[in-house]
């Protein structure tokens, strides 16, 4: 008994075991992979879109004190407004269309977009936009793809 358990220790796996071995280790990385590269992608989103809720902060500072929104955040930068670093901007491009809302309320109108560069390990030319009127953002890393 004991050499027929020592024989079959050293006999090792057959091929239909290692198959099956193979095509299960195939099935989880066919699910793991593009959930994981789902979850980097809402990543490099989330960044553009902290960014972009600092950068309608201080939108609505530069507003109070210029009585127009900005259009172009190197400006901002220039005059000491802007308050995002270097870094950040190698990585995203923003472009600002705010106005206040024609209908006489303190609403906002417009879109903040920020669009990737070649620098950004994510991929370029991809947007993340904010719509100032409804506060909703879209584009990279959510299911809709921004408006403009």
């Amino acid at each position: 008994m004991l050499n027929n358990v020592k024989r079959k220790i050293q006999e090792g796996f057959t091929l239909v075991e290692i198959l099956i071995v193979v095509v299960i280790v195939g099935i989880l990385a066919a699910i793991a992979i593009p959930t994981y590269f789902n979850y980097v992608e809402k990543a490099y989103a989330s960044d553009a879109q902290t960014q972009i809720k600092t950068l309608l902060e201080e939108c609505k500072i530069w507003k109070t004190t210029h009585e127009e929104f900005p259009t172009d955040v190197q400006e901002m930068i220039d005059e000491g407004a802007g308050n995002i670093s270097k870094a950040t901007l190698r990585k995203w491009a923003f472009e600002i269309d705010l106005a206040q809302s024609t209908d006489g309320n303190a609403d906002l109108e417009g879109t903040i977009i920020a669009t990737s560069s070649e620098n950004m390990s994510g991929g370029q030319d991809k947007k993340v936009c904010f719509d100032a009127e409804t506060g909703v953002f879209s584009g990279y890393g959510t299911k809709d793809e921004c408006a403009g």
